[in-house]
């Protein structure tokens, strides 16, 4: 059975976050997808990425770049590690990977194989407006996600009300008793920051590492019975698209899944964003661009849409291209037991 497909590229740079799959039934199950920036500096004509290695598997996310300052002189830039803002009025679903409420990703950071200090700046916004002075004033929780958000039925009530004439508190049901109950309603902003000086005439190499956060199903509108369902149609196409499904693919999840209407073989699906859009601060493209993708296990199939893939064992898969100008996401479709 070929457990890759090879198709064509989609491009894109990032972090990766969980999803909820649009399926008729047990969507109640699933994670609620984030999509994660990548690496952000404001745009130089000396910097160039003279090569970027990612490596994704279902655990962690590896990008190794290697930086090249083509000056004579230093050169120092602003980098920036964006994490996906979470929009707290929808947080039901999101699979947060660590317990921590600012570094929620275990994100660190390696300059020439060296571990690297950076700062989180972590803001909370209602709509365009910076309200995170006047939480910290109120002392509410900005991450008020898990046991932060415990802390918001602590606060006085004098505290909640406020909170509420400001928009800042929603109604999300009831207890039995009926009284109401609040969830945040603003978003978090949330970023991994460190100055980092570029030697005149060398390269550097610059490590990032963090928790991949699945998008996770508990089926998939891959397998027969879901996907010649008319009602999916729009999602069935949709997922053609952003992760270059074949035939060939197809017919590979159904030797595994089989063709009932109920999903009796169990298989679930994973999915993985990617934002690859970093190359276009740089000097030009990405000289050398590698991407390998691990599933895990050979039993489970995966789908994305990469450059000339190549399949290097029976879990991993290879992308490579050569002056690569990213514009797209990197999507990444796992189908299979977990």
């Amino acid at each position: 059975m070929q457990r890759f497909t090879r198709s064509c590229w989609s491009g894109g740079l990032a972090l990766v976050l969980l999803g909820v799959g649009a399926l008729p039934a047990a969507a109640a199950d699933a994670s609620a997808e984030l999509a994660v920036g990548g690496l952000v500096f404001p745009k130089s004509a000396d910097i160039s990425i003279e090569s970027q290695d990612l490596t994704i598997t279902p655990e962690a996310v590896t990008i190794r770049y290697k930086f090249l300052n083509q000056s004579s002189n230093p050169v120092t830039l602003t980098m920036a590690f964006p994490l996906p803002d979470l929009d707290l009025s929808a947080a039901d679903n999101y699979a947060i990977p660590t317990s921590d409420s600012t570094n929620f990703v275990g994100f660190e950071t390696k300059v020439d194989g060296k571990p690297a200090p950076f700062t989180i700046n972590q803001r909370a916004f209602l709509g365009s407006k910076d309200v995170s002075g006047l939480l910290r004033s109120l002392g509410a929780p900005l991450f008020a996600l898990g046991v932060q958000h415990d802390k918001l039925a602590e606060l006085p009530q004098a505290t909640r009300d406020k909170l509420i004439d400001e928009g800042l508190l929603v109604q999300a049901g009831q207890t039995e008793q009926g009284k109401p109950i609040y969830d945040a309603g603003w978003t978090v902003k949330t970023s991994a920051v460190r100055q980092q000086v570029f030697p005149p005439n060398r390269s550097l190499a610059v490590e990032h590492r963090y928790k991949t956060s699945l998008g996770i199903s508990f089926d998939t509108v891959m397998r027969r019975g879901l996907r010649q369902n008319r009602g999916v149609a729009k999602e069935v196409e949709r997922y053609r698209n952003d992760y270059c499904i074949t035939d060939k693919f197809l017919a590979d999840v159904d030797k595994i899944a089989g063709t009932a209407a109920a999903n009796t073989a169990k298989v679930q699906e994973r999915r993985i964003n990617y934002a690859l859009k970093t190359g276009a601060n740089s000097a030009g493209p990405i000289k050398q661009f590698r991407v390998v993708v691990d599933t895990r296990k050979a039993d489970r199939l995966v789908s994305f849409c990469g450059p000339n893939l190549k399949v290097l064992s029976p879990t991993t898969i290879e992308g490579t291209a050569k002056d690569f100008a990213p514009d797209k996401d990197l999507k990444i479709l796992i189908v299979g037991r977990f």
